[in-house]
């Protein structure tokens, strides 16, 4: 066993949820101990800041590559039967486990190949990519100015559990994964008693009313060849058949996969919640909990992955999507920045079909970490064909 499967491996038996991973950082730090980096910890997360300096001189500006790997775990109790399987109740069931592990390798490997490099290398760590935005948390504490100039180009890879056959790497242009808000509206009218529905101002009616109307809103106020996807995950009111609640709410899911169709129907849903609450004379508050942009890969950055990967693992090793996913990434904050491409790599065990396998998010979600060696030299390779040779 490698010593890469062998980190991979205690990363997976140690998962953390959310923004604070202690063990985690603790791992990933003595994973990076003796390496020539400029390490900083996150001050409001358990994030690890890991900066490479090129050893060639270079005239002008010296690019910056910024390379990210994600940190946490999920609330899932793990269901594999592994026998290096998590025990405490989480699970890195989406893989981040491999991405440490591979931008471990890749910061082991660059740093032996330092003076090849006419640049610097960001090596960005990051907690709470997992519905809590923890890509934000890092960018505000600096992570894009931590070589002392915004990177010239980002790359990220996301293992798959499925969806092709072991060892492909994927491959999008343009638009690759969907935003994602979460819109909470609460309607807010006066409580009463059922028998007298005309002395109180109920919520129940216009919360029912947007339900339907929001959905009909998408098939009619939205192109069908530019994807809307409205979900009411959540939805409740009142306590007992007789009585007349003081105030009703619901939250709203809501993915789009351009940032001009998801301003709009944020805005037309707004319009559409308050004004169902004029008609029925109720309050409305709304907040939008939760809002991730849609991940876009530079055009010419998914190409040049594509065309490096067919270079360096052969063309058949190679798919161009075409076809976004509707899942979400907050590494989508870091290409709102900078040039770059989010890719995948199926770690979907041989022995599985990836059309019928477990998925990512799933209890039963197996990754071969025979994929560790190619995301290394996937992120390696990269890198050293931008600021290296």
């Amino acid at each position: 066993m490698s010593e890469l499967v062998r980190l991979r491996r205690r990363f997976h038996q140690i998962p953390e949820v959310g923004l604070q991973l202690p063990e985690t950082q603790a791992l990933v730090l003595e994973a990076l101990e003796g390496l020539p980096l400029e390490i900083t910890l996150g001050e409001s997360v358990s994030s690890v800041v890991a900066v490479l300096r090129g050893g060639r001189t270079t005239e002008g500006k010296r690019p910056v590559v910024l390379l990210r790997g994600d940190m946490d775990a999920l609330p899932v109790e793990e269901a594999t039967g592994l026998d290096y399987a998590s025990t405490n109740g989480s699970m890195h069931a989406c893989g981040h486990d491999l991405h440490m592990t591979m931008l471990i390798g890749a910061a082991r490997e660059l740093s032996a190949r330092r003076d090849e490099l006419a640049g610097d290398v960001i090596f960005m760590f990051q907690p709470g990519e997992e519905m809590v935005d923890g890509a934000s948390y890092m960018i505000a504490e600096g992570v894009l100015d931590a070589a002392g100039a915004t990177p010239d180009f980002a790359y990220a890879i996301h293992v798959w559990a499925g969806l092709e056959p072991f060892g492909t790497f994927t491959t999008k242009p343009g638009t690759t994964m969907a935003s994602h808000d979460v819109v909470a509206v609460r309607y807010t009218g006066q409580g009463g008693h059922g028998s007298a529905p005309h002395k109180a101002v109920d919520p129940v009616p216009p919360l029912a009313e947007l339900v339907t109307a929001s959905h009909a809103m998408v098939t009619r106020q939205f192109d069908a060849f530019e994807p809307v996807v409205v979900t009411i995950g959540k939805l409740h009111a009142g306590t007992a058949a007789n009585v007349i609640p003081e105030y009703g709410a619901l939250e709203v899911s809501i993915r789009t996969f351009s940032p001009e169709s998801r301003e709009l129907v944020l805005s037309r849903l707004e319009r559409l919640a308050r004004g169902i609450a004029d008609a029925h004379g109720v309050e409305c508050t709304l907040e939008n909990t939760q809002s991730y942009p849609p991940t876009i890969n530079d055009d010419a950055e998914a190409d040049f992955v594509g065309d490096t990967i067919a270079d360096v693992f052969g063309a058949e090793r190679h798919v161009r999507w075409e076809q976004s996913l509707t899942s979400s990434e907050d590494f989508s904050r870091i290409l709102q920045a900078v040039p770059g491409c989010f890719f995948g790599l199926s770690a979907c065990p041989p022995a599985l079909d990836p059309a019928t396998a477990p998925f990512n998010h799933s209890a039963y979600a197996v990754f071969d970490d025979a994929v560790l060696d190619d995301g290394v030299r996937a992120f390696t390779e990269l890198t050293l064909r931008k600021i290296g040779r």
